[in-house]
C-alpha cells in the first residue's frame, strides 16, 4: 500500500507561493526586481491551474507560483493544489499562502492523496515533490484518512484473480492485527449453521468459498458503531448474467467492504473512543450448477422471506444477512456501504454518492461533514409509498421491484433488516474513478468515508 506522508520539516524548504486573482500584484510588489520582471514578462495572474517556476539567486529553483484561482472556480473542482504535484521537480516544499478562503487541510490531505499509485502488477512512478505540513494544520491525522483511503482505493483495484472472498478475508485479517483487533470468519457451510442464509446461497455456486468477516476493537464500555460493507468480490449476475459492457468492472463490486475496511484504518489509527464492529459478507456471485435462481424464495436470518426477481440484485441479499446480525446489538450508530445500484449512477453520476437515513440528525450531521471534508454526500429519500414495490405477495419481499426508482427500492429493502439501531444510514457508492481528477487517478475511489469520519469524530469524540 502507498505510504501517504508529509516531508519533515526543514530550513531550506523550497516556498510553494498560493496565490489567487486579488493578491497577485502585492506578492509581485515584495519581490527582488529579477524575479518581478519574470513574473510579469510570464504574465502570471493566479487563474486556476496556473503555476509559474521562479529562478532563485544561485539559478536553482527559488520557488513556484501556483495560482488558486477565485472562490467561484474553485467551487467546481476540489484539491487545486494536489493538480501541480505530479509536475513540481524533486524536493521538498512549504506552502506560502497569499490566497484568501483556502482550507489549508483540504489543499495538503489532496496533497497526499496525489501520491497515491497502485503499483502491484506495474511500475507506477510517484511524485517526487514533497511537502512539509502547513503549519496549524494536524499532520498526523490527515496522514491517518489518506492511508485509509489509500486501502481502500488497493483494494478496489485489484483484479477478483487475487482478491477473492479468501483474499478478502486475509485483508481484513492484517487489518486486524495491526490494531490488535478481535477477528473471525464463518466460512461455507458453516454459515447454515449459524444462520447466515442469504449470504450462503449468493456465494455457494463459487470454487471460493462465501464467508462473513466479523472484526471488533476498542473499549466494550464505549458507544457501539457498526459498519457493514458489501464484499461481493466479483459479479458475473449469476444466472442473470451480465452482459461482457456491464461484467467490465465488477472486480470493483466489493467496493463497499474496500470502503468499511479504509473507514476503520481511520478510526482505529486515530484511536477513537468507540466500540467498532465491521461485519463484511464476502462472496463471489458466480455461474454453477449450484447458483441460486430467478424465482427461488430465500429465508433471511432476520426470517424475512425474499423472492428473488434477479440474480444479479445479489449486494442486498448478503447485506440483509449481516445488517440482521449487526441491528441484533442496537448499536448506537450503524452504517451500510455498498456499491450497490446502477440506479443511484443515473441519479447523480460517478462522483456524488446518495445516502439514505431516517435520522434527520444524522443526516444533517453527514451533510456538514461532507461540505468540511470535501468529500460530496447527498441524501435521498426512503420513499414510503414505495414500500409495496418491494412486497411481491408471494414472500415478504422481492429482491429486484420493476417500476425504477431502484436506488430507493433497494435502501427500502435493506431498512427492512434494521429495527434497533439507534441511528442508521446507507451509502449506495460507486467506487470508481472514470477518468483522472486532481487527487484521484482514474481507478478505486475512495467515496464517502473521510466525512463519515468526521461523523463518528464529531458525535463520540477524539482520541482520548
Amino acid at each position: 500500500m502507498t505510504k501517504l506522508t508529509f516531508a519533515a520539516p526543514t530550513g531550506d524548504a523550497i516556498p510553494l507561493w498560493l496565490l489567487d486573482p486579488d493578491t497577485v500584484e502585492a506578492w509581485i510588489d515584495g519581490l527582488p526586481e529579477t524575479s518581478r520582471g519574470w513574473v510579469t514578462a510570464h504574465g502570471f495572474a493566479g487563474k486556476l491551474g496556473e503555476r509559474l517556476a521562479l529562478p532563485g539567486p544561485d539559478g536553482g529553483l527559488g520557488g513556484v507560483a501556483i495560482g488558486m484561482g477565485t472562490s467561484q472556480a474553485r467551487s467546481r473542482g476540489r484539491f487545486a493544489l494536489a493538480a501541480h504535484r505530479a509536475a513540481l521537480p524533486k524536493g521538498t516544499y512549504r506552502l506560502d499562502v497569499h490566497a484568501d478562503g483556502l482550507d489549508l487541510s483540504q489543499e495538503a490531505l489532496g496533497w497526499l492523496l496525489a501520491g497515491y499509485r497502485f503499483d502491484r502488477y506495474a511500475t507506477a512512478s510517484a511524485p517526487e515533490a514533497q511537502l512539509v505540513a502547513p503549519e496549524g494544520t494536524d499532520a498526523a491525522r490527515l496522514e491517518t484518512i489518506a492511508a485509509g483511503a489509500s486501502l481502500t482505493q488497493t483494494l478496489i483495484n485489484t483484479p477478483a484473480s487475487d482478491l477473492g472472498p479468501e483474499a478478502l478475508d486475509a485483508a481484513a485479517r492484517d487489518l486486524a492485527e495491526t490494531f490488535g483487533a478481535s477477528f473471525s470468519a464463518t466460512v461455507g457451510d458453516a454459515l447454515i449453521e449459524k444462520n447466515f442464509p442469504m449470504i450462503h446461497a449468493v456465494g455457494r455456486a463459487s470454487d471460493r468459498a462465501p464467508r462473513l468477516l466479523d472484526m471488533g476493537w476498542g473499549n466494550p464500555a464505549h458507544p457501539k458503531v457498526t459498519i457493514v460493507g458489501k464484499g461481493v468480490c466479483f459479479d458475473t449476475g449469476g444466472l442473470n448474467l451480465k452482459p461482457g459492457s456491464s461484467m467490465g468492472l465488477m472486480k470493483k463490486d466489493m467496493g463497499g467492504a474496500a470502503h468499511a475496511l479504509g473507514l476503520a484504518h481511520m478510526i482505529m489509527a486515530q484511536n477513537l473512543p468507540v466500540r467498532l464492529r465491521v461485519l463484511v459478507p464476502a462472496v463471489e456471485n458466480s455461474v454453477s450448477a449450484g447458483a441460486f435462481r430467478p424465482q427461488d424464495i430465500l429465508t433471511s436470518r432476520k426470517g424475512l422471506t425474499v423472492e428473488v426477481n434477479n440474480t444479479d440484485a445479489e449486494g442486498r441479499l448478503v447485506l440483509a444477512d449481516a445488517l440482521a446480525l449487526a441491528d441484533e446489538e442496537a448499536p448506537a450508530l450503524m452504517l451500510c456501504l455498498a456499491t450497490l445500484t446502477g440506479a443511484a449512477r443515473v441519479a447523480l453520476g460517478p462522483d456524488l454518492p446518495p445516502f439514505f437515513t431516517d435520522d434527520e440528525t444524522l443526516a444533517r450531521d453527514i451533510g456538514r461533514a461532507a461540505h468540511a471534508a470535501a468529500d460530496p454526500l447527498w441524501r435521498m429519500p426512503l420513499w414510503q409509498p414505495y414500500e409495496k414495490m418491494i412486497e411481491p405477495g408471494i414472500a415478504d419481499l422481492d429482491n429486484a421491484p420493476a417500476g425504477g426508482a431502484g436506488a430507493i427500492t433497494a435502501a427500502l429493502f435493506l431498512r427492512r433488516f434494521v429495527e434497533r439501531a439507534e441511528s442508521f444510514a446507507h451509502f449506495d457508492l460507486y467506487g470508481w474513478t472514470p477518468s483522472p481528477l486532481p487527487a484521484r487517478p482514474k481507478g478505486g475511489a475512495c467515496q464517502g468515508i473521510r466525512a463519515l469520519f468526521e461523523v463518528v469524530e464529531t458525535r463520540f469524540g477524539s482520541a482520548p
